[in-house]
């Protein structure tokens, strides 16, 4: 009788030692923990399937002479996985401020779903800005800095890595695009002399330079036929979009929205435009139709959105945005969203600022 109330007070003994195991495993009687913030960091915790985390430089800030391996340095990102209907697809090109300094900027490259990334300028003494792909997306065309007042297109094969210098000292270019039949590229240029902004094109091959005349603005942008040029002018008083021929016909102003700073797109189709607008750090990117008419907010509010590109089947628009790093100079990242302004993405994830984005093939 003694030997078996023993044989039972053991295994009471084990079941109480089991059982408090198994509440201290699952967290059983601890504290419930607090709720996370409903707010908008929260939200985009949530709908934004990328993460990963910044890199430095041996954890030293990086300068513009510091030496700089290629393959060491691209940024530790979590590719989205998603395998809802009309992902993104083809290639972002964008400016990426790698050393946290204007005057340094390079340009990279990623997959549409931020994947890839990779640094195609190698010349970290110099400012880089404006790229776009070419029509067929073998070649990225960007403007560069050469001299005071002076900077340059170049294009970049990217197959090869060659580049080829299209301009020579005509003044500040920039925004340089190629027409959709790949034969010329539009672009802005301001003088020091004329201290003016006039919307220009040349060959593909740097020849036949001129202007398009009664075009003053910047941020130029080709229709999907190639017959007009989009672009930002304040030649009206408030800046706003306009669009003209490339022969300098039909000039006709489109948009009437309160603070447009420029950096536009057209749909692949043609029916549509994306641009920005809004004061500084409370900017948002807008949607309408290509006469102008019913346009609408289509960045998820808050995230002071601007220079807007659509995707190449036009259901998706790639833009600069602060929504995780609100008030941070460096905190721009490259984010896309549907055209229904749902699915908001985040592709970059860096201490610098990535922005200027330019969708293609």
């Amino acid at each position: 009788m003694l030997k078996q109330t023993g044989i039972n007070m053991k295994k009471q003994f084990l079941i109480l030692s089991i059982s408090l195991t198994l509440m201290l495993a699952c967290n059983i009687g601890a504290a419930t923990p607090l709720p996370q913030s409903s707010g908008l960091l929260a939200t985009l915790s949530a709908s934004t399937p990328l993460g990963g985390t910044p890199f430095y430089f041996n954890n030293e800030t990086p300068t513009p002479t510091s030496e700089f391996n290629l393959a060491t340095v691209a940024p530790t990102l979590v590719v989205p996985t998603s395998s809802s209907i009309n992902p993104p697809t083809g290639h972002i090109v964008f400016t990426c401020q790698i050393y946290k300094v204007q005057a340094s900027n390079q340009i990279c490259i990623m997959n549409a779903d931020g994947s890839g990334w990779r640094r195609l300028t190698t010349d970290s003494n110099r400012q880089h800005y404006y790229p776009s792909l070419s029509p067929d997306g073998q070649s990225v065309v960007y403007a560069a800095f050469r001299e005071e007042n002076i900077y340059e297109i170049y294009e970049m094969n990217l197959a090869s890595g060659d580049v080829k210098q299209l301009t020579n000292k005509i003044g500040v270019v920039n925004g340089p695009e190629i027409s959709p039949d790949g034969e010329s590229i539009v672009f802005k240029l301001w003088t020091v002399y004329s201290d003016r902004n006039v919307i220009m094109t040349i060959d593909r091959n740097g020849e036949d330079l001129g202007n398009i005349p009664h075009a003053e603005g910047w941020d130029p942008t080709w229709s999907p036929d190639g017959k007009y040029v989009l672009f930002a002018s304040d030649m009206d008083g408030s800046i706003q979009l306009y669009t003209i021929r490339a022969d300098g016909k039909q000039l006709k102003k489109i948009s009437n929205l309160p603070a447009i700073r420029g950096r536009s797109d057209w749909s692949p189709d043609g029916q549509y435009i994306v641009t920005y607008s809004g004061e500084a750090w409370h900017r948002e990117v807008y949607i309408m139709n290509a006469d102008g008419t019913n346009a609408r907010v289509l960045s998820p509010a808050g995230g002071n959105s601007q220079g807007p590109s659509f995707s190449p089947d036009g259901k998706w628009v790639a833009f600069t945005a602060y929504f995780d790093h609100p008030g941070d100079d460096h905190g721009c990242e490259i984010y896309i969203v549907r055209v229904d302004g749902t699915d908001l993405r985040r592709l970059t994830n860096n201490d610098y600022c990535d922005y200027q984005p330019r969708w293609g093939p």
